[in-house]
């Protein structure tokens, strides 16, 4: 039986990551409103905003407005998606409202252009120079790698260049780096062979794994992560989320399926997930729609004798 960590640490992405690629506008207070219930729900990592120029994601166009307006908990480490030195400078003005960056770039070339009209070059450069006025300001800084297990447009992205990148992000002040199935085409295989690479290439580094449920593979590429050692995880509750470039790249895997499965598996999590299900009912309820996680459908597992053992069915 391969060994598992006791517990993991969650980082919750649907406040920037889910809204950016949702059709609506959610109102801040709302956002502010679903920020406190995820610290109540136990998260202790939650990322809130992106500045990002707002005509470019006008869903994320209130992300000073949602710095003033949240209610910050202690115990919990905020982040924000840093993309550039201009939108430094916007978070910077408050800085007390935030206590990490994450900055982001791809691993595949055509990927990076469409997305930020920059090659990685240029991408790593400027970020560069992010991570070290952020490291200046006190501020811990994750960097993710987008496409880190495949690119739609250029097909297989060779490790060996995720790596450098990863390297290279570190050597800049990074005490972590997430790694990005972008588009939901990684496999467990494969990201078990992944991380086996990356633990040796970054040691002393958090590795974080950030999957995609765009072909229903999320959570087993957890359990490959996990069965390498991983203990990081970033997720999106209600499954929100996706990637604006290309279409029909579906959304982050749920943070309450996830939570559900580490949970009967032993691992720890930390989080209540009743209280992160009365969440993802409020954004359904907002949004005016379904969302995707199956166990806000069918609601958590629950044994039907002190056995410990589900009902026999048929």
């Amino acid at each position: 039986m391969p060994s598992y960590p006791s517990a993991v640490r969650l980082r919750e992405v649907g406040l920037r990551d889910g809204f950016q690629n949702e059709p609506e506008t959610v109102p801040t207070a709302e956002k502010a409103r679903l920020a406190g219930m995820l610290a109540d729900a136990g998260f202790r990592r939650i990322e809130l905003t992106s500045f990002v120029r707002p005509d470019v994601i006008p869903q994320l166009a209130d992300a000073e407005e949602l710095l003033d307006a949240y209610e910050k908990r202690p115990g919990v480490a905020y982040s924000v998606l840093i993309p550039n030195e201009r939108g430094l400078d916007r978070a910077l003005a408050r800085r007390e409202r935030f206590d990490e960056i994450n900055v982001f770039l791809s691993a595949s070339e055509t990927h990076n252009q469409r997305n930020v009209n920059r090659s990685i070059a240029e991408s790593l450069a400027g970020l560069e120079r992010v991570i070290g006025r952020a490291r200046a300001e006190g501020l811990r800084c994750e960097g993710v790698i987008s496409t880190s297990f495949g690119c739609p447009y250029e097909g297989e992205v060779p490790v060996d260049r995720v790596m450098g990148i990863a390297e290279r992000l570190a050597e800049a002040g990074c005490e972590e780096v997430g790694f990005g199935d972008t588009t939901g085409m990684a496999n467990p295989r494969q990201v078990g062979e992944f991380f086996a690479v990356a633990r040796e290439r970054l040691a002393g580094v958090e590795l974080t794994a950030h999957f995609h449920n765009t072909r229903g593979q999320g959570l087993a590429n957890v359990l490959a992560a996990l069965e390498q050692g991983i203990d990081s995880f970033e997720s999106a509750f209600g499954e929100l989320g996706g990637c604006p470039v290309p279409p029909g790249s579906t959304g982050n895997i749920a943070s309450e399926d996830l939570v559900s499965m580490l949970e009967e598996m032993g691992i720890a999590t930390g989080i209540d997930l009743e209280r992160l299900l009365e969440a993802s009912r409020r954004v359904q309820e907002v949004l005016g729609r379904p969302l995707g996680a199956h166990v806000l459908t069918a609601g958590p597992v629950r044994w039907a004798s002190a056995t410990g053992r589900p009902a026999a069915s048929t």
